[in-house]
């Protein structure tokens, strides 16, 4: 995949939002970097100061896969508001939905006139995560809104696996998790089956009370990939309480994530390391057991579940574009 970039002329500075955070990361990259990190569900924003970050929000997705274009330009000034434009020598984005350069163009566009004179780089939203997990080489994984693999080699050959939308695939996500959890409500409904546990947390979710109403509010467009992926926590918390129907969702949802990553260790003709990371991937422990377990089962051992977020893998990138 290749990077874009884009730049403007310069204009005068404005003072950054203080978001809390003031976490160092990297005092050896100069200047005030802004890091992107563009999800399904939100947009989260950090703004780093010589290394340092010192500026940390979050607004609605401004990703055009999720929203509108429009959409996706009132939740970027929403963010640059509060975390500050201005004098930004550069803006690295990592979003979801970036398979061309011109994906990575268009969404570049969005950013551009909120930091006039800054360089503007936009990758797909995996990069981020193999950055932040310390690694030059190997397979980040995505669960988080959606799924998806991306990796690279020593010799810098790239490759990725799913990744292609909910509509298509999204297989071991949030909004995978909080679909099958209707399906399994509805298979039950067709059998002449009680409500379970599961379905019970999805009809009062839902605010609907019967099985049948959630074909039509699956449908709706008052729902969307935002609304169900939220559901997947309903699968998490009936698990855990022991339903055996999440449990199976939960582990059939790692070994999803397990075979994105295989298939991206086997093009690249590499055995890791793997990491795994966004929502779902750093916080459900059964499902970071089930997606283990099927790589351990492939031979694949060097897997770890990422202990920060991705948008903090920007200033690896920022020092080192080529990732090596």
């Amino acid at each position: 995949m290749t990077d874009t970039e884009h730049s403007q002329a310069s204009s005068s500075g404005i003072q950054p939002d203080d978001g809390g955070g003031t976490k160092p990361v990297s005092p050896s990259v100069a200047g005030i970097i802004i890091g992107l990190d563009i999800g399904g569900t939100k947009t989260r924003g950090v703004r780093f100061e010589d290394g340092v970050a010192v500026a940390d929000q979050s607004a609605g997705s401004a990703n055009v896969q999720n929203v509108t274009p429009e959409q996706a330009a009132l939740n970027l000034a929403d963010l640059f508001a509060r975390i500050g434009g201005g004098s930004v020598s550069q803006v690295y984005a990592g979003a979801g939905g970036i398979d061309t350069d011109d994906d990575a163009a268009a969404l570049a566009a969005l950013i551009e006139p909120h930091v006039p004179g800054a360089k503007v780089t936009v990758v797909h939203d995996s990069r981020l995560l193999l950055a932040a997990g310390g690694a030059s080489t190997g397979v980040a994984v995505i669960a988080g809104t959606g799924s998806a693999a991306w990796g690279r080699n020593g010799a810098g050959e790239e490759a990725r696996a799913g990744g292609w939308g909910y509509l298509l695939g999204d297989e071991g996500s949030g909004y995978w998790l909080g679909r099958e959890a209707v399906r399994h409500s509805l298979r039950r409904m067709n059998q002449g089956l009680p409500v379970d546990q599961l379905t019970a947390a999805l009809l009062a979710a839902c605010g609907v009370d019967h099985p049948n109403r959630l074909i039509a509010l699956f449908h709706s467009p008052e729902t969307g990939r935002r609304f169900w992926a939220q559901q997947a926590r309903l699968v998490v918390d009936a698990a855990a309480a022991g339903h055996e129907a999440s449990q199976v969702l939960l582990d059939q949802a790692g070994k999803d994530l397990a075979d994105l990553a295989s298939q991206a260790l086997r093009k690249l003709g590499i055995e890791g390391p793997v990491i795994l990371g966004s929502g779902l991937g750093m916080n459900v422990v059964p499902l970071q057991d089930a997606f283990r377990k099927y790589l351990a089962a492939a031979g694949i051992t060097d897997v770890s579940v990422l202990d920060r977020d991705p948008v903090f893998g920007v200033l690896q990138l920022v020092k080192d574009p080529s990732g090596s």
